[in-house]
């Protein structure tokens, strides 16, 4: 009797390892996350929000170009190579403080995901119906990174035609032009990229509002803590986060950074982001696995 009783979860999770049984967990898991209207609230008027934070920072551009003298695109020959005396219009697309509110916002909704279930004792149900915890949490974080990279594509797409739509006459880009399309995908993944981050401290912290301080404190503070250029392991650890590798890839590269110390190479950035995205994948998971509920 207990061997049958002990061999029955195993047989269970390994049948929710089918792709039948997995389907229903990606069924169960979309269920779970539109059946709360603050993810209509959050994402909808997060996503406005961003939006709207890039328009007027290229409305504001346009209107103070059109008052004074035309500023070049790119550096002609024998022009000073200094990036604060040229206009980029790619930058009014991926203003910083309209992104970093695309990264709490992501955060803060994959880090619901997980301590939600928590603090309600929804996990527990969970957990008892599906015993194979790993497909639970593999299931969450595909339904989460789905859901939140068709957010950042909208946010990144509109944000990008539209400011270039209004800075048509001072020089906007299309999505043909060097850096503009790497800047659109970083943007679109950078969303995806941080619901994983904020998964993963949901499943460490498992408290609200020590979550959401956590999903702050790492996608914001650490890399504004880590900003200097004296000293080189200090920048190192800087252009190791998310936010400094995403700043990396939105560059525009018509212009000039020699003058800046350390830069992040662009192959870098990338690898920062598959980092990130993998280590926050395996914690979410391992963690999940191993403590009890």
């Amino acid at each position: 009797m207990t061997a049958q009783t002990v061999s029955e979860p195993k047989a269970y999770a390994t049948a929710v390892d089918s792709p039948a049984r997995f389907r229903n967990l990606l069924t169960a898991e979309w269920i779970k996350l539109w059946s709360l209207r603050s993810t209509y609230w959050v994402l909808g008027v997060g996503a406005l929000a961003v939006i709207g934070i890039n328009v007027n920072s290229a409305r504001t551009n346009a209107q103070r170009l059109a008052h004074q003298p035309e500023l070049p695109p790119a550096p002609p020959p024998g022009f000073p190579a200094k990036p604060e005396m040229l206009f980029d219009p790619l930058a009014a697309a991926f203003v910083d403080p309209a992104w970093q509110l695309l990264m709490v916002i992501a955060g803060s909704v994959g880090a619901l995901a997980v301590f939600g279930e928590y603090t309600t004792g929804l996990i527990r149900i969970t957990f008892a119906a599906v015993p194979a915890r790993h497909a639970v949490m593999t299931a969450k974080a595909i339904v989460m990174v789905a859901v939140t990279l068709v957010l950042g594509t909208v946010v990144a797409g509109t944000s990008f035609g539209v400011t270039q739509a209004i800075l048509q006459d001072h020089h906007g880009m299309s999505l043909g032009d060097p850096g503009a399309l790497r800047a659109v995908a970083a943007s679109a993944l950078l969303a995806p990229l941080c619901a994983l981050v904020g998964m993963a401290l949901g499943a460490l912290v498992r408290h609200a509002a020590g979550t959401v301080v956590a999903v702050v404190g790492v996608l914001l503070m650490v890399p504004a803590l880590f900003t200097g250029e004296t000293y080189r392991w200090v920048k190192e650890i800087g252009n190791a986060m998310p936010l400094c590798a995403w700043r990396a890839l939105v560059r525009n590269p018509a212009r000039d950074y020699a003058a800046e110390k350390y830069p992040v190479p662009v192959g870098e950035a990338w690898g920062v982001f598959g980092g990130w995205a993998l280590v926050a994948a395996v914690v979410m998971v391992a963690v999940v696995r191993r403590r009890d509920v």
